[in-house]
C-alpha cells in the first residue's frame, strides 16, 4: 500500500496528482470516484501517509459526534455506503475538519450526486466536493495489477501468460483479481502449472462479457 507500489498510468495518473496535492483542494475537499478495486484505498493510504491523515470506514461511522483536532486531514472511505443513522456524524465532522483549514477526502464507486443521502445539508456538501475518477485499466495499468496480484499470492506464472490474458479479459480491476484467484486455486487443488491453457477453461466459464 505505499507510494512505490501504486502504479500510475494514464487510467489514474489525474486522480494520483489530485490527491497528492490537497493544498489546491477546492474548499479544502475531494472526493475520489472509481470502480471496486480500482485503488482507491490504496491511493487514500498514499495520501495518509504524505499528509499524516486519518483514514475512517463511513460503514462503521458510529451514530455520535467525531471531534477532529484544528486543521486535521481526514478520509472516509465508502461513503456511497454509508449508512443513515451515520449521516449526522459525518456532517459535523464535514464542518469540524473544514472549520478549521483541515483537508477532507471522501471515497466511493459513484459519484456523489448518485449516493443515497436523506440528510439534505450533507448531500448538498458531499456534492460541492471537486470529483476526481480513477477509470478503467489501460493495457500498462492492468498489466501491472496482473504483475502484483500473481507477486502477492507469491505466484510465479509463465511469464507470456499476463500478455496472453490482457487481449482476453473483461477490462475491470474486479476480473484481474477474480481470474488470479481462480488460477492460483486450480492450480493448488488440481496441482497443475499456471499458464494460459488454465487460464482459457477459466475465462470460458465466466458469464458472458467477462471472458475472451
Amino acid at each position: 500500500m505505499g507510494d512505490q507500489d501504486f502504479f500510475v498510468s494514464d487510467a489514474n495518473s489525474h486522480a494520483f496528482e489530485m490527491v497528492r496535492a490537497d493544498h489546491a483542494w477546492p474548499e479544502g475537499k475531494l472526493a475520489l470516484i472509481g470502480p471496486e478495486g480500482s485503488g482507491k484505498t490504496h491511493l487514500a493510504r498514499v495520501w495518509a501517509a504524505q499528509a499524516g491523515a486519518t483514514i475512517l470506514d463511513a460503514r462503521c461511522l458510529a451514530d455520535a459526534p467525531l471531534t477532529a483536532e484544528p486543521g486535521a486531514r481526514i478520509c472516509v472511505e465508502d461513503v456511497d455506503r454509508l449508512p443513515g443513522c451515520a449521516e449526522e456524524t459525518l456532517f459535523h465532522l464535514h464542518n469540524n475538519v473544514l472549520g478549521s483549514g483541515g483537508r477532507l477526502l471522501v471515497t466511493g464507486r459513484t459519484a456523489p450526486a448518485r449516493w443515497a443521502i436523506a440528510l439534505a445539508d450533507l448531500a448538498s456538501r458531499m456534492n460541492a466536493a471537486t470529483v476526481v475518477t480513477i477509470g478503467d485499466p489501460d493495457d500498462d495499468l492492468l498489466r501491472a495489477i496482473l504483475t502484483k496480484l500473481f507477486a502477492d499470492r507469491q505466484l510465479t506464472p509463465d511469464p507470456k501468460l499476463i500478455q496472453w490474458l490482457l487481449p482476453r479479459m473483461e477490462r475491470s480491476f474486479l476480473a484481474a483479481d477474480r481470474i488470479v484467484s481462480e488460477l492460483d486455486n486450480r492450480a493448488l487443488s488440481e496441482a497443475r502449472v499456471i499458464n494460459s491453457s488454465l487460464a482459457r477453461e477459466i475465462l470460458d466459464t465466466f458469464p458472458a462479457g467477462e471472458g475472451e
